[in-house]
């Protein structure tokens, strides 16, 4: 065990938020999100967090690495589709407050992509990590900044 690391973070998970280095990638998929199949073609890490939600893996997450500062939107969500146009997602402002108590950007530390490209973008992650959220559009990329 150690100190100060929160629980949620398995060792795996800390092995390689460690080795990523500064511009690499984590994608957290939802409980729907196709994780395994987006890992296989680059060979990026693939670890399951089940029973976990998005934004409590987010907040562990960003206690330990920061966000690229060097990047104008080191965080991606995936945009909804014209069908679901009308959906409110709000998971969306759970990861804003979560993000703004970690980088003073906030919310405008956050982007999107249109959902074949976000799949497009998973694929080239370091890793992809898949939670066991529940909601929908609750997919995230952040991109690991430099350690100071």
């Amino acid at each position: 065990m150690l100190k100060n690391i929160p629980s949620i973070l398995s060792p795996e998970l800390l092995k390689v938020l460690c080795e990523m280095g500064h511009g690499d990638r984590i994608c957290i998929g939802d409980g729907n999100f196709p994780g395994s199949s987006m890992a296989k073609p680059q060979n990026c890490v693939f670890l399951r967090a089940d029973g976990h939600s998005v934004n409590d893996l987010l907040d562990a997450i960003l206690q330990v690495i920061p966000l690229d500062a060097y990047v104008e939107t080191p965080v991606m969500l995936m945009e909804k589709m014209e069908c679901d146009k009308d959906l409110v997602i709000p998971v969306w402002e759970d990861y804003k407050k979560t993000v703004a108590k970690y980088d003073e950007r906030g919310e405008k530390a956050f982007g999107a992509y249109e959902r074949f490209e976000f799949y497009e973008q998973a694929k080239k992650c370091y890793c992809i990590l898949q939670s066991g959220e529940t909601a929908i559009y609750a997919n995230i990329i952040l991109q690991k900044g430099v350690v100071k």
